[in-house]
Order: C-alpha cells, then sequence, then structure tokens
C-alpha cells in the first residue's frame, strides 16, 4: 500500500497519474504536469487501462478527469490505497460525497479534492458573486458551454447557486421575486437551492458563467470566460501540490485559497 500522511508541498517531487488522458481536459493536463518542475507524470490512463497501474507506478497523486459513470470507482480506489486524487469529473451528488467522506475516515492521511471548476478567475467570480448576493433583490446565473458537454447544468454554476443561495440565507433575504405560475417546458431553468440556473450549448465555446443580480433601477453581471482548457491547469496544478496538505474531503478549489 502506498502511504501519504500530510508531507510537505515543498521540496518534493510529486509522483501523477491522470486518468481520462486522451479526454481534451485529460490531455491538457497530461501537457501541464510535464512541464511542472516539481511533477513526475507517472501514468496516463485511459478509459480500458486497469487502475492496479496505479500501485505499479506509485503514484502520490491522480488526476481524475474522467465521466461522471467512473470518477466515484476510481477515486475510491485511490483513496483505499493512500492516494491522494485531485478530480475535476462532475456527477458527485450528496450521495455519493457523504459514502466518500466515510471512506476517508478510514484514511485519515489520505486528502481528495472535487472542483466543480479550476479556473482561478471562474473560483474568484462565484466568490465575488456571493459576497454580493446579499444586496440584491434577485439573482440568476446562465452557463454557457460546448455542445459536447454531457451534463447539465454545470457543476460550476450549481456550486455557484449554492454558496449564493447560502450567502442570501445568511442575510435574511428572500427568494427572488417571480410571478411565473405556468412553466410547462422549463424556460425559468433548474432551480438550485432557490435560485434558477439556466444552461446554453453552443459551438465554439468552452466554459463561461454569468451570475446575474438585479435590484430595482439597477444590474450586476458578474461573467467569467475561459476559452482554453490551458485556464484550468494552473488550478489542477495547484490542486496536486495541496492535496496532500488537507486530509479528508474538499469541495472546491477555494478551500485551498486565501480568499477571506
Amino acid at each position: 500500500m502506498v502511504q501519504h500522511t500530510g508531507e510537505m508541498t515543498t521540496n518534493k517531487i510529486w509522483r501523477v497519474a491522470v486518468l481520462g488522458a486522451k479526454g481534451r481536459m485529460g490531455s491538457e493536463a497530461v501537457r501541464a504536469v510535464n512541464t511542472a518542475a516539481d511533477m513526475d507524470l507517472v501514468a496516463a490512463l485511459g478509459s480500458a487501462d486497469p487502475l492496479t497501474k496505479l500501485l505499479d507506478v506509485k503514484a502520490d497523486v491522480i488526476i481524475d478527469l474522467t465521466v461522471p459513470t467512473a470518477t466515484e470507482a476510481n477515486v475510491r480506489f485511490a483513496v483505499e490505497h493512500g492516494i491522494h486524487a485531485v478530480v475535476g469529473t462532475t456527477g458527485w451528488d450528496e450521495e455519493r460525497l457523504n459514502s466518500l467522506k466515510q471512506l476517508l475516515g478510514e484514511h485519515p492521511g489520505v486528502g481528495v479534492l472535487i472542483a466543480p471548476n479550476f479556473a482561478i478567475g471562474s473560483i474568484l467570480a462565484t466568490e465575488f458573486a456571493a459576497k454580493a448576493a446579499r444586496y440584491f433583490e434577485s439573482a440568476e446565473i446562465i452557463e454557457i458551454h460546448h455542445p459536447n458537454k454531457v451534463d447539465a447544468p454545470s457543476g460550476t454554476a450549481a456550486h455557484t447557486a449554492r454558496k449564493v443561495a447560502a450567502a442570501r440565507e445568511a442575510a435574511g433575504v428572500g427568494a427572488s421575486p417571480d410571478a411565473t405560475e405556468t412553466d410547462p417546458l422549463g424556460s425559468r431553468g433548474a432551480k438550485i437551492d432557490g435560485i434558477s440556473v439556466h444552461a446554453v450549448r453552443l459551438r465554439g465555446m468552452v466554459a463561461h458563467q454569468e451570475i446575474l443580480l438585479g435590484d430595482t433601477g439597477q444590474l450586476l453581471t458578474i461573467r467569467h470566460d475561459s476559452f482554453d482548457r490551458a485556464s484550468f491547469m494552473p488550478g489542477v496544478l495547484l490542486g496536486v501540490r495541496e492535496v496532500a496538505s488537507h486530509p479528508g474531503l474538499s469541495v472546491g478549489l477555494d478551500n485551498y485559497l486565501e480568499l477571506s
């Protein structure tokens, strides 16, 4: 078993394995790890490769950029074998997260980061929106992605909606006003903790989010655009460097940033 118990994140060469290495995000992560001076790419696995290879190459950290149907099994395998995990795959609902927390309780030295978004600008946009939302009567979110994205709404939009809703609730702000009585086609979007989230899929887009905050006579729009998947890589590498210092489960890269 590979054991990792709170290693320092300095003066170490991290042995990194990328899962989903043949996908768009995965191939970008492979390039990023290969160019990082403090990392050694020890495996680039596709869907047909056995997870036991992680043990053969003595991986310290996996980067999981696979698909929702595979990510849970990948991460659980890593945790059970003392390997830290940085996860950018969606599909982690509350049931899966709670099950993972229980497993991590049995492996107290292992850290897992599940990040809806690795772009630092996107994380800051979410934080800005959460801070501003208490001052506006209305709040809605529009997320725009490429048409090959398999899930909607995006994990980023769902995460933003929950943070905005929590901030509004803590401040005693009521639900956004909405006189809609009938919406048989779902035109008002998905409701996440009371926040309407609208998903758009367009050719030519990568990953984009707008948080709309409205009040009488004014609109505040907080928007972030990722035009290239390379924009996610500084966050991915930050996660690899920090995950061992944060044992247990962290949801959101903001947990690794000094934002307060």
